[in-house]
């Protein structure tokens, strides 16, 4: 297993004047590849009936080897040359992962032609449309791809698209183009003369966030700032090569945890990723289950809630746990914190089936920064530990309240600047050249660095009572979680500018409480979040941690409505606007549906 091969965390510190702090990883970076093609060409050369990617087609499944990938990105790269695509016309793509949308991906790499993935509900939620149109505005696209004519027909029919070359691969509609006709493009010598000019600096691809304080922000993403990442990633985790990893993924390639971390890690290592098309959602999860009964990995991704769905899974069908955990060297979570009850649930399943453990562990990064900047990488990880700085990251850690830090990085995997966002270039990073990030973390063990840190909340959540209290709600929500956990999916800690704080409560989808109307009425599940919640209030040690009253939602975070982003964590922000009715109500004492803790 992996935990066997793990490298002991090596920090070294410095004291400023300022009584900030740095912080830098011991160990050196190893080599650097100077884009992904480079990594294409190795793995093509070297094992080239090795399968790269796979996906569901019909009731079986498509492939493509190492050697296919090499001789379809060249020849898609040609076409998009023969077709005036350069470093200045960027592609658009609205549709998810797909080895389609894979290969045009590496062959826009390839030549250097920026590629911009996009959240697929901006095309497929009316709603959310207008997010598209900006996100359009903002690239200025030459050719926009979609995997379905049919599927993504309004979208590629929008005014801001209406100039834009439709590449498609199925479906084609009157007018665009099929993906296979780009194929039958000849390769000549102008393929290498383009290659030849993609360096470091090249851009390659542009992620948008989730724009949950207003529009998308375009976060540019070099080729140094992937390959730097990946050799970052390799330097501290022996695993990655030793032999050739496998990845089952639903995560969307819009998001940088899946379209950069987990997609050019397997290139990178010449592993296998294979694209579930499955989500942890309701009417979607079977398919992931399906999915797993065919292929499993050597490393899991994935976010807390579908983890917790996979626990329930594994409870019910013994042969799904034999196989999941049968070959696995890695499970890794992000973009939440795993409820500690499902950490455990993992371990034990683990040591149920092979007798030991799989590295359990997780990171911390941004879309600014490609993504990883910590690691927690020796083993022996806790739920919420998020490691040390990887190899040539170096991360400045300013006393903010307490015990807490606030952290800023540095590093050539770190932006310069945003895309075409002078105006917030300037509020993002500080007068040492370290990017802002607005979270905050916290010391493992304050005598011993290389314990490392844990995260601890975005500073951005954190908000006042009427009387002045700062309330640090990232930290409170996590122990609320923990008090909650096996009842709830997630709660939003509210009470900004109010007497006192409260909870907007989403219960567990396994649990399934009667409710009337937006509220959730089952009395028993009432009865228990409120008796969890009367204990927790024990620990409270002032009214900044005092949970004084709650409320359960019957819905859950809507997508439409962006309450819940594409990798399955809560835009608080959008909840907060989008349930203000109910908002009001738990803060009316009259309201019968209110849980009133004191």
């Amino acid at each position: 297993m992996a935990a066997v091969n793990a490298m002991k965390h090596k920090v070294t510190s410095t004291t400023l004047n300022d009584g900030s702090m740095l912080l830098e990883s011991g160990w050196p970076l190893g080599p650097v590849a100077d884009n992904t093609s480079e990594w294409l060409h190795h793995w093509a050369e070297k094992t080239p009936q090795q399968v790269f990617l796979i996906e569901r087609s019909g009731a079986g499944w498509r492939e493509i080897t190492y050697a296919e990938t090499l001789q379809q990105v060249r020849a898609l790269a040609a076409g998009l040359l023969d077709r005036g695509l350069g470093a200045d016309t960027p592609v658009v793509v609205l549709s998810g992962p797909g080895i389609d949308h894979g290969l045009l991906m590496l062959a826009a790499h390839y030549i250097g032609v920026p590629i911009a993935p996009l959240a697929e509900q901006y095309s497929l939620i009316p709603e959310a449309c207008e997010r598209l149109d900006y996100c359009v505005r903002t690239i200025k696209p030459a050719m926009v791809y979609a995997g379905d004519g049919d599927k993504f027909g309004a979208a590629l029919g929008r005014e801001s698209l209406a100039t834009v070359t439709k590449l498609v691969s199925v479906n084609v509609p009157s007018g665009a183009m099929s993906f296979d006709s780009l194929l039958k493009a000849p390769v000549d010598a102008s393929v290498d003369a383009a290659s030849d000019l993609v360096t470091p600096d090249t851009l390659a691809k542009i992620l948008f966030t989730s724009g949950s304080t207003g529009n998308p922000k375009g976060v540019p993403q070099t080729q140094r700032m992937i390959t730097v990442n990946q050799a970052q990633y390799s330097s501290v985790m022996p695993m990655l090569s030793a032999r050739a990893p496998k990845v089952v993924d639903w995560l969307p390639w819009n998001h940088v945890f899946a379209g950069n971390s987990n997609f050019y890690m397997m290139l990178s290592n010449g592993g296998t990723l294979v694209l579930d098309d499955g989500k942890p959602v309701k009417g979607l999860f079977d398919r992931t289950l399906e999915n797993l009964s065919m292929h499993t990995g050597t490393l899991s991704f994935n976010v807390p809630i579908a983890y917790s769905l996979l626990v329930e899974a594994f409870r019910q069908d013994k042969s799904l746990k034999q196989r999941f955990f049968g070959d696995l060297d890695l499970i890794f979570y992000a973009g939440a914190t795993l409820p500690s009850d499902v950490w455990d649930a993992l371990k034990a399943m683990s040591v149920e089936v092979t007798g030991t453990l799989p590295m359990m562990t997780s990171s911390w990064g941004l879309t600014e920064t490609a993504p990883a900047c910590l690691l927690h990488y020796q083993g022996g990880a806790e739920s919420g530990m998020i490691g040390v700085p990887l190899p040539q990251l170096s991360a400045r850690l300013i006393p903010y309240q307490g015990n807490r830090f606030e952290i800023r990085v540095k590093g050539p995997n770190v932006i310069s600047a945003y895309f075409e966002a002078p105006e917030k270039n300037a509020e993002s990073f500080d007068d040492e050249g370290y990017f802002i990030t607005n979270d905050a973390v916290v010391f493992v063990d304050a005598d011993d660095l290389s314990a490392g840190v844990r995260f601890d909340g975005r500073i951005s959540e954190d908000f006042k009572l009427l009387s002045g209290t700062r309330v640090q709600a990232a930290t409170l929500r996590l122990q609320v979680l923990k008090s909650l956990e096996g009842l709830v999916q997630d709660v939003v800690v509210t009470g900004a500018d109010r007497k006192d704080v409260g909870l907007l409560i989403f219960p567990s989808p396994a649990i399934g409480p009667a409710s009337e109307g937006d509220v959730v009425t089952d009395a028993q599940y009432l009865a228990d979040v409120s008796n969890r919640l009367r204990m927790l209030s024990k620990t409270a040690t002032g009214t900044s941690t005092q949970v004084v009253r709650a409320l359960i939602m019957a819905n859950p975070p809507s997508i439409k409505d962006a309450e819940i982003t594409a990798k399955g964590s809560l835009n608080i922000n959008a909840i907060l606007s989008c349930r203000q009715a109910l908002l009001e109500r738990l803060y009316d004492d009259e309201d019968d549906a209110c849980l009133l803790l004191e």
